[in-house]
């Protein structure tokens, strides 16, 4: 039978970079918002166990989307940083998810996941000693930069790759490290970072440049380009 899984989704984040008013999580997206679309190959999959969603603490527009009530998803309050927010979600799994279930964790504005993709990552790491994460080759040619913006050198992109989400790692695993990071001060970006800093070397799985992040103004009408040409096959 194949494991189940659980699923973290920080969604305490701001509107910074996008200098709007609302958080990009509930920005409008081909008919939804962005985190309905994110949560939605989560919902749809029958492996899923249960959602835990952590949002801002005066957070007062999660009750107003549809799938607010869905019965596999509950909530948590998160923290400043993402670190924070992963750890809260964590903690809401405790009495429910065992050390060794895998836990993934997909940003909340993340819209664009493919079911294949998913079922991609699933796969691959179901038997993986470590975990892993979605990821993406680079492609461009990559430059360094000084301190007044022009080149400093060119960076071979061979073995460069792009990190994506979800990210997949045990609980036990995922928050031993997380709580770790948070006790020296790591400024960790994404989980897989407070993995490798326990000297583990989590498993990188091709997934689609198309699965973007929104975090800025123009991802949004790339974001909705990608949903309306799969709605459209």
């Amino acid at each position: 039978m194949d494991k189940r899984f659980w699923v973290v989704v920080p969604a305490a984040g701001s509107a910074r970079r996008m200098g709007a008013a609302v958080p990009k999580q509930y920005l409008p997206l081909a008919g939804r918002t962005v985190i309905e679309w994110s949560l939605a190959p989560f919902l749809a999959h029958a492996r899923t166990v249960a959602i835990v969603v952590v949002l801002a603490e005066q957070d007062q527009r999660w009750p107003q989307i549809a799938i607010a009530g869905d019965a596999k998803i509950a909530t948590a309050i998160g923290g400043a940083e993402r670190m924070d927010s992963v750890l809260a979600g964590l903690r809401a799994l405790q009495d429910r998810a065992a050390p060794d279930d895998w836990v993934l964790v997909h940003d909340a504005a993340r819209p664009c996941l493919s079911a294949g993709d998913l079922d991609r990552l699933l796969n691959e790491l179901s038997n993986d000693d470590v975990g892993g994460l979605l990821a993406a080759p680079v492609v461009d040619t990559l430059k360094r930069a000084d301190d007044g913006g022009r080149v400093l050198q060119t960076v071979p992109r061979e073995k460069l790759w792009r990190a994506l989400t979800p990210q997949m790692f045990r609980r036990d695993l995922l928050q031993r490290a997380l709580q770790s990071a948070q006790a020296k001060g790591l400024a960790v970006t994404d989980e897989a970072q407070a993995i490798e800093a326990l000297g583990l070397q989590p498993k990188l799985v091709a997934g689609d440049a198309d699965n973007v992040k929104i975090t800025l103004p123009e991802d949004l009408p790339r974001a909705e380009r990608i949903l309306k040409s799969r709605s459209a096959t």
